[in-house]
């Protein structure tokens, strides 16, 4: 902040000094000088001074001009819109173009925080989360009660717990690694797992996601499944899984997919009709008539 210098006259009394406005003799006059030109008081008052934001009257050259943001006050006027305390050497905000102590700011404006419901006063450090926030002291562990800081957490029932105390606490554990399930995993003859740990008792891929059956209550996918156990089509050779509402027809120990059970001369689907055997064929009616 600026302030224009008073001098008095104290030399050149030989010739004259007048103000560079209204040319009156500054001689034993108090004076201000603007660039290189001196000027009475009066003038550079109306002239140059700036006008405070709450009176609206100048601020003169023996008062102090407090500026924010291209904004002037007098120092008696620089105060709290809602307390009215001065704010002169003091840390304030803005809201609204309106100038708040940093307590009115806070109480009006600030978050509150979730667990203590107290004003979390600005430049002090904060926790959010969903919307909500608390002091970095009040964001502790339902559990342990110690804070959490910038450490992974686990939200339940409306509480935070640290991983550790959630996994003690509420985590399931794997029945295959015997360790905590602590996001997804699978439940499977109703034990649970992890996903990465629920494997093909075949291959070992990874079972979670996709189709698969059982036996002797090991799971496998439904390749393993077939290869391993599935009869095999007469026609095709391929498995005949039989999951999945999958149709095929069995005849003297023999299966065939419902697709591949044809004449074996006209190829016409054999699927719900009569037909004929010669050896390891099957024959309509009609191609079976000369047998």
């Amino acid at each position: 902040m600026l302030f224009p210098m008073l001098e008095s006259f104290k030399s050149k009394m030989a010739e004259r000094y007048d103000c560079h406005y209204c040319k009156e003799s500054l001689f034993g006059k108090k004076y201000v000088l603007h660039g290189e030109n001196p000027y009475c008081v009066k003038c550079y008052e109306s002239l140059y001074s700036n006008t405070c934001e709450e009176c609206k009257k100048p601020i003169g050259c023996n008062s102090r001009d407090l500026s924010y943001k291209d904004r002037h006050w007098h120092d008696g006027c620089f105060h709290c819109f809602k307390c009215h305390r001065s704010l002169v050497d003091k840390p304030f905000s803005t809201k609204d173009e309106q100038l708040l102590c940093t307590e009115c700011y806070s109480n009006e404006y600030s978050s509150k925080c979730f667990e203590c419901k107290k004003t979390i006063m600005p430049g002090s450090r904060k926790m959010e989360h969903k919307g909500n926030s608390w002091h970095e002291t009040c964001f502790t562990c339902q559990r342990c009660q110690q804070p959490i800081g910038t450490k992974s957490f686990i939200p339940k029932d409306n509480s935070n717990y640290c991983v550790p105390c959630y996994e003690k606490q509420f985590a399931l554990q794997c029945v295959h690694c015997k360790k905590p399930i602590t996001t997804g995993g699978v439940t499977y003859h109703d034990q649970p797992w992890h996903k990465d740990c629920f494997l093909c008792t075949g291959c070992k891929e990874q079972l979670s996601g996709q189709r698969f059956t059982s036996r002797d209550d090991f799971p496998y996918c439904l390749n393993c499944f077939c290869n391993l156990y599935a009869k095999k089509c007469a026609e095709c050779t391929t498995p005949i899984s039989g999951l999945g509402g999958t149709k095929y027809i069995s005849f003297e120990e023999r299966q065939w997919h419902n697709d591949c059970f044809n004449c074996k001369k006209c190829l016409v689907s054999l699927v719900g009709r009569g037909f004929l055997t010669e050896r390891d064929d099957i024959l309509c009616p009609n191609c079976g008539k000369d047998i």
